[in-house]
């Protein structure tokens, strides 16, 4: 975890409202860093539902394997869930028969901690790749924290998680479910080894309305897509990408409507806020990007379709000559022109138009007539860089958000593992 928080993150932070039917409790166990928290224990009442999108690797860590397991099983506990159990330092991933073991105990630990079955028992690691994880650091430890687990304290929950991050990630929203008020909290962790396919880095939401887990599924599975996988730092999509989402029920003693369809109407206004919620928070994953100086936003519009403006958006935005001209602050359109034309979409070369924070720099193939490099270079000194890319062969459009390569980037990665 770097000592120094990011320059972008936000200067706000928002109070964490009491979501009726969670605990949260952090605790020290030593997994592998010192003077700090590394293990997180949610605990939710019975009748939570629980749903998940996890990593696409073909490599996936332990926990990712068990929580799917725990959403695909068979019985009256499938999609139920009573405790969340994080840990920062291992990732428990690459670890073979001993990494499936460890969450096997996990599972066990924390059931006998909360009172519940191990398949109500989710669980998430985060950090290093390829150590086997110590589970046994997790007995008496997490019995102490159910003991002490209380409602409120949900920075310390997000600071628990952190690995590289240099500022804990939290989002929240309150709206309206029927005639009844709802809450929704988010947590997330991830700074680099950011791509995220189908998921994200680690990311907790949970809320206390009475959706069903398929309504949350769907909610999930909707929402990732112009959030967070909408969202790179360094195109490499981790092992462990894990997000989920779990949902009370208790704000239908309020009067909240049970809703067991994502098609219900009554379900817009609070799709709205999930999904802002879900932004909000890979925003700040993107602004706390491994040395990032920079966020950066990337338009791409005028495409042939919105998934060709994804495709050349993310091309940009994972470009470490684009990125490495935006930390020098240079305004270079021809590594811009270089990631659109490699991403195998259609372009044409003499359509194309490109601006920076709103300044067009070049157009229909070719320096911009008006361009002025003084006027360019100033507005490159800003923490924010739009990159705006249009096409003008079709209405395709898409947005990604990304950061800028530091040398602090290269500098974190050089010494993880030391």
């Amino acid at each position: 975890m770097s000592s120094a928080v990011s320059p972008l993150a936000p200067t706000e932070v928002p109070d964490m409202p009491v979501i009726a039917g969670v605990r949260l409790a952090t605790a020290a166990a030593g997994i592998r860093y010192k003077g700090r928290t590394d293990v997180l224990l949610a605990i939710m009442d019975k009748g939570t539902n629980a749903a998940g999108v996890f990593t696409q690797s073909k490599c996936p860590s332990a926990p990712v394997e068990w929580c799917r397991a725990q959403l695909k099983g068979a019985g009256s506990s499938k999609g139920l869930a009573r405790a969340l159990v994080v840990n920062s330092g291992n990732a428990n991933a690459f670890t073979g028969k001993t990494g499936r073991q460890a969450t096997t105990l996990t599972a066990s630990i924390a059931a006998k901690a909360v009172g519940c079955k191990p398949n109500e028992v989710f669980l998430a690691s985060t950090g290093v790749i390829g150590e086997p994880l110590d589970a046994t650091k997790f007995d008496g430890v997490l019995g102490t924290l159910a003991e002490s687990a209380a409602p409120a304290d949900w920075m310390s929950a997000a600071r628990a998680i952190m690995t590289t991050d240099t500022f804990p990630k939290v989002a929240t929203a309150t709206v309206k479910l029927g005639k009844a008020k709802v809450t929704i909290n988010g947590m997330a962790k991830g700074a680099g080894m950011i791509a995220p396919d189908m998921a994200t880095m680690l990311s907790f939401v949970f809320t206390d309305a009475p959706l069903s887990s398929a309504v949350l599924q769907s909610l999930l599975k909707s929402g990732v897509q112009d959030t967070f996988n909408a969202l790179t730092i360094d195109s490499d999509t981790s092992t462990s990408d894990t997000l989920l989402a779990f949902a009370t029920g208790t704000a239908a003693a309020n009067g909240a409507p049970k809703i067991t369809r994502a098609s219900d109407p009554r379900l817009k206004a609070f799709t709205k806020a999930f999904r802002a919620v879900l932004a909000d928070l890979a925003e700040q994953v993107a602004r706390d990007g491994e040395g990032a100086r920079k966020l950066v936003e990337v338009i791409v519009e005028g495409a042939t379709t919105s998934i060709s403006a994804r495709r050349i958006a993310m091309s940009i935005a994972n470009s470490p000559l684009v990125k490495t001209a935006i930390a020098g602050e240079d305004a270079n359109w021809g590594r811009v022109v270089m990631a659109v034309g490699k991403a195998g979409e259609p372009a044409n070369r003499d359509k194309l138009s490109i601006s920076f924070n709103g300044i067009r720099v070049a157009k229909s193939g070719a320096r911009d007539p008006s361009y002025n490099e003084a006027e360019v270079s100033e507005a490159m000194k800003a923490p924010k860089i739009q990159i705006k890319v249009s096409l003008g062969l079709g209405k395709g459009r898409d947005r990604v958000l990304t950061c800028d390569l530091t040398k602090e980037y290269v500098a974190i990665n050089g010494d993880y593992r030391s």
